[in-house]
């Protein structure tokens, strides 16, 4: 038995239509998760300048470098929601170009949003992670700014997330 052939005859048969879906998940995916990795990695430096001098001050800074890193969890569920509505898993279901295109483009606001608003919300977990060395009773403000650039990687993920799921497939 030919391995190379059973392996083939595993994957899903993808016209271009679900070619372009797929680069939208991967860009949703991809591009929030790059924006998550340099906001995460901003704040670890500055919480670890904390640490270092106040270890008592570690839970205060690790919840403040945490918040950038939820713009790449949001990329890869709308990367997974794009899997989903191709019927990826199953065998791939029959999508137009325009389909494929339309999905593409739902994927966009959470790929670019999530990109930016992560490394925002990074300089400003920064800036409250200097706050919480000179005042540390003062973390709930300075978590509270940083969520406030989460608004908007939110509102992106309720975009992308409406435009793919409404998007009609396999018509």
């Amino acid at each position: 038995m030919n391995i190379s052939l059973l392996a083939a005859d595993a994957l899903p048969r993808l016209e271009l239509g679900a070619f372009y879906a797929l680069i939208g998940a991967a860009l949703a995916a991809l591009l929030a998760g790059i924006g998550s990795a340099i906001g995460v990695g901003v704040a670890g430096r500055a919480a670890a300048g904390v640490v270092a001098e106040e270890p008592d001050k570690f839970s205060k800074c690790l919840i403040l470098q945490l918040l950038p890193g939820t713009q790449g969890i949001y990329g890869l569920l709308i990367a997974f929601i794009v899997f989903i509505k191709i019927n990826l898993f199953g065998g791939g279901t029959v999508i137009t170009n325009a389909q494929g295109l339309a999905i593409m483009a739902g994927c966009l606001p959470m790929a670019v949003v999530g990109l930016l608003s992560a490394i925002h919300q990074g300089k400003v977990a920064v800036a409250g992670i200097g706050l919480v060395a000179k005042r540390g009773e003062e973390s709930g403000k300075a978590i509270i700014m940083a969520v406030m650039v989460e608004t908007y990687a939110i509102f992106a993920l309720l975009v992308s997330f409406l435009a793919v799921f409404m998007t009609q497939v396999g018509e």
